[in-house]
């Protein structure tokens, strides 16, 4: 049976696991059954806040089905040029996505750094089981739990590349995990970011507040911005997209039933992707 080295460490006593053929196991005896999905579960149960935490497997199955549509697809491009970018001379890297989701842009960028002749090791969490089921089965040289941003199951400076693509902010873990002089990589929609379907949805859109933030510990390096005009041609695609923001929680019933109404839908994406580095 091979046994190889996770870079993910036990939820219960912070030691770091070994993965096995179908579970990861700690020096401790704790062990964790790998899913027939390819994923195992780091989220102790007094930490979650239902049964099944995060998107469900609908919610999922729509946001994968938009995303390989190509519709974020010019995000994606920068994302692998920031990791070819940062990684250029390196012989190896351990890749993060916090917050991975499907794994659309994990399997991107560590795809990225392989190609370019780097040694990449990658690992993501999310909540959603149901995202990690993509996940893994799209990157199943990868690694993935279900586990939480702000209690990271890794070891302290354990990560050269951490990325985080609408997902919480979870500083002082990010801190934690990164080795010195590691890069954050954090996504978040710029000012009019999806601004006409916005219009579609409220009679008076607002922009988003998109003010660059400073965190300490954290030196701001550059900001990539990614600005474009898509055409939705599907309604499902339509209602996927909208179902993905914000919005979706908190849009009038005339908002939601003019963008049912719809079966194509053009509008603005744009995306300003900050590039922090861990300070020494």
């Amino acid at each position: 049976m091979q046994i190889l080295p996770s870079l993910f460490t036990c939820p219960i006593c912070r030691k770091p696991l070994l993965r096995m053929e179908n579970s990861y196991r700690c020096w401790s005896g704790h062990s964790y059954d790998l899913s027939a999905a390819g994923y195992i579960h780091l989220l102790p149960a007094n930490k979650m806040h239902s049964k099944n935490p995060g998107d469900d497997k609908a919610m999922v199955a729509a946001r994968t089905a938009f995303l390989d549509a190509g519709y974020y697809e010019s995000l994606r491009r920068a994302l692998c040029s920031i990791a070819a970018d940062l990684c250029a001379g390196k012989e190896d890297c351990t890749l993060f996505d916090s917050g991975c989701g499907e794994g659309y842009y994990t399997f991107g960028i560590h795809n990225t750094l392989r190609q370019s002749g780097v040694a990449v090791r990658t690992a993501g969490i999310d909540i959603s089981k149901y995202a990690l089921r993509k996940a893994a089965r799209r990157l199943p040289e990868g690694e993935f739990a279900v586990a939480s941003a702000y209690d990271l199951p890794l070891m302290d400076e354990s990560v050269d590349l951490l990325y985080n693509v609408f997902s919480p902010m979870a500083r002082e873990e990010f801190l934690r995990v990164l080795r010195p002089g590691g890069h954050l990589i954090y996504v978040v929609p710029s000012a009019r970011h999806l601004w006409e379907m916005k219009g579609l949805l409220y009679e008076t859109p607002y922009e988003n507040d998109a003010s660059r933030a400073d965190y300490e510990g954290f030196a701001h390096v550059g900001t990539r911005t990614v600005r474009e005009t898509i055409c939705l041609t599907e309604n499902a695609h339509i209602m996927a997209l909208f179902g993905m923001t914000p919005y979706a929680h908190k849009t009038p019933k005339e908002g939601i039933e003019r963008l049912q109404a719809l079966e194509t839908l053009e509008t603005t994406i744009g995306f300003d992707v900050h590039i922090y580095q861990k300070q020494a």
